[in-house]
C-alpha cells in the first residue's frame, strides 16, 4: 500500500457513485476444483452433463412383488391370483431371478426390475404370503427367509409398469444437469452426487475478515465495567457476511491504537479475501483506522491504498474503500455506529462479496411500497435516508421501526426492511409509495 495518508478530499460522493467504484474494483475469484460438500453455497463455473442416465435401470417404487400382467389379469378380493414365489429382489441386487408364467418375485423399493417382469404390485395388494387376508407389509427377511418362497395371492391387477421407475425417467445420459452460474444448494449437491461427481469446479466462497475497533469495547460474556460497551458490530457483520456466502472470520475488538491495528490487519491478509473494519473512520482524535491505513501492507506495492470518503447518505457518511498488501486485498472501512455499520454492508460490502463469488445478482431486492405512519417522515436534504421498517407484502405497505439514530440497535432487529428516502426528498407524507429494500 502506498506509504501517503490517505485524504479525504471533503467531496460528498453519492451512494450509487461509492458502490460503482467497489464494484468496479472487485473481481470474482478463480475457481477451484472442490469436494462436493466444500462446494455447497459456491457458484458452479461449468456446465454439467449428465454421463449416466437416472435412475440407471428399471427400478420397483414400492415394496411388494415383481409380476407379469397377465397373471394378474381379473385378480380380485373373491378370486385372487395364486402366484409361486421364486425369491426375494432387494436394493442393490445384482444376479436377478426371471419371473416366468404364474411366478412373482418379492421385490423392494429401489430394486432392479427383475428379467420377465412387467409391474409391482404392493405388498397392500396381497396377502405377503401369509395366507390370510390383505399384508399391510412384509415381514424382515432374516427374520422370515421362507416368504421369499412358497405362494402370494394378489388381490387385484396391475397394469404394465404400474409402480416401476423407468431408467432414465429422470434425467437422460447427456443431458444438462447444472448450467454454470448455479448456486450449488442441497438438492444440487444431490443431484451431482447421483450422478457420480466427487468434485465440482466453482468459485470459492470468500473469506471475509471482520474486525471492530475502539478502546470501548468488550466482548459479550466478559465483565461490562464504566464507560464501556459490548462489542456488537463484529458478531453482526460477520453473521452478514455468512449470510452473503462468505465464510466470516471474526476478529476481536482491537484497541484505538494505530500500531496495534496495523499489526492486526497486516497478520489477518494471510487468510482474507476481503478485509472490513468498523469504527475508527470519522474525525475524532481517536479514529485510528485512518491512521493505520495509511502505511499498512506492502510500500513498495503500487496501486495499494485505501480512499477515505463522505458519502450523501444517513446513516453511513463515513467510508473507506481500497485495496491492501502484495495481493491488493480489498479492504473496506465502515463507520462504527451499530446501524451505520450494517446498513453499510447490506449497502456496499454484500454486493462486493457476491461479486468475488461470481453471481451477477449482487444486491438484496427491492419492491415500491406505500409509506404506513402516523405522521410526516423528515429526512436531511441532499442526503439518501435508509430508514429501518416492517414491510407488509400483502397489504403492499411498509412502517417504520425505532427512529432514525444510528445507535438504534433494538429497532434494527425487529426491522426487515430499510425505506430508502431519496436525496431530493425532505419530507415523506403517509402513504407515499417508496423504495423498500428486502433483508431477507
Amino acid at each position: 500500500m502506498s506509504s501517503t495518508a490517505p485524504q479525504d478530499t471533503g467531496r460528498l460522493w453519492s451512494v450509487d457513485e461509492h458502490l460503482a467504484d467497489v464494484l468496479a474494483a472487485v473481481r470474482p475469484l478463480e475457481p477451484i476444483e472442490l469436494q462436493l460438500l466444500d462446494a455447497q453455497g459456491c457458484v458452479l463455473v461449468e456446465d454439467v452433463t449428465v454421463p449416466v442416465a437416472l435412475p440407471p435401470f428399471d427400478n420397483s417404487s414400492m415394496d411388494g412383488y415383481a409380476v407379469r400382467v397377465a397373471d394378474v389379469s381379473g385378480a380380485g378380493e373373491e378370486y385372487p391370483a395364486v402366484l409361486t414365489v421364486i425369491g426375494d429382489v432387494a436394493a442393490g441386487s445384482g444376479e436377478l431371478p426371471t419371473v416366468g408364467p404364474g411366478q412373482a418375485a418379492r421385490i423392494m423399493t429401489g430394486a432392479p426390475l427383475p428379467p420377465g417382469a412387467e409391474a409391482v404390485v404392493p405388498v397392500e395388494w396381497t396377502d405377503g404370503g401369509t395366507g390370510g387376508g390383505a399384508a399391510t407389509g412384509m415381514t424382515a427377511a432374516s427374520a422370515a427367509p421362507e416368504g421369499a418362497g412358497g405362494e402370494v395371492r394378489v388381490y387385484r391387477a396391475a397394469e404394465a409398469r404400474a409402480h416401476v421407475r423407468s431408467r432414465g425417467s429422470d434425467v437422460q445420459a447427456g443431458d444438462l444437469a447444472l448450467s454454470a452460474g448455479t448456486v450449488l444448494g442441497p438438492p444440487q449437491i444431490a443431484l451431482l452426487a447421483a450422478i457420480g461427481r466427487g468434485t465440482v469446479r466453482v468459485r470459492p466462497r470468500p473469506r471475509v475478515v471482520v474486525l471492530s475497533t475502539g478502546s470501548e469495547l468488550v466482548q459479550p460474556g466478559e465483565p461490562l465495567t464504566e464507560g464501556r460497551i459490548y462489542d456488537s458490530n463484529s458478531f453482526a457483520l460477520a453473521a452478514a457476511a455468512r449470510d452473503a456466502g462468505a465464510i466470516a472470520y471474526r476478529v476481536g475488538a482491537v484497541a484505538d491504537d494505530a500500531e496495534t491495528l496495523r499489526s492486526t490487519i497486516e497478520d489477518q491478509l494471510i487468510r482474507a479475501d476481503l478485509l472490513v473494519t468498523t469504527g475508527g473512520v470519522s474525525v475524532g482524535a481517536y479514529d485510528v483506522v485512518k491512521e493505520a491505513l495509511s502505511s499498512v501492507g506492502d510500500e513498495d506495492e503500487p496501486g495499494s491504498g485505501i480512499d477515505f470518503r463522505k458519502l450523501a447518505m444517513q446513516p453511513g457518511k463515513p467510508q473507506g474503500f481500497g485495496s491492501i498488501g502484495p495481493d491488493h486485498t480489498p479492504l473496506m472501512a465502515l463507520p462504527g455506529n451499530p446501524v451505520s455499520s450494517y446498513v453499510s454492508f447490506e449497502l456496499f460490502v454484500r454486493p462486493a462479496i457476491r461479486t468475488l463469488m461470481g453471481l451477477d445478482d449482487v444486491s438484496r431486492p427491492s419492491v415500491r411500497a406505500a409509506l404506513k405512519s402516523d405522521k410526516a417522515l423528515r429526512s436531511p436534504a441532499a442526503r439518501r435516508q435508509f430508514l429501518r421498517g416492517k414491510y407488509d407484502a400483502e397489504s403492499g405497505t411498509v412502517s417504520p421501526v425505532g427512529g432514525s439514530g444510528s445507535h438504534l440497535i433494538a429497532a434494527l432487529a425487529h426491522a426487515d426492511a430499510l425505506i430508502v428516502v431519496p436525496e431530493d426528498v425532505t419530507s415523506v407524507e403517509p402513504g407515499t409509495e417508496l423504495e423498500v429494500v428486502l433483508l431477507g
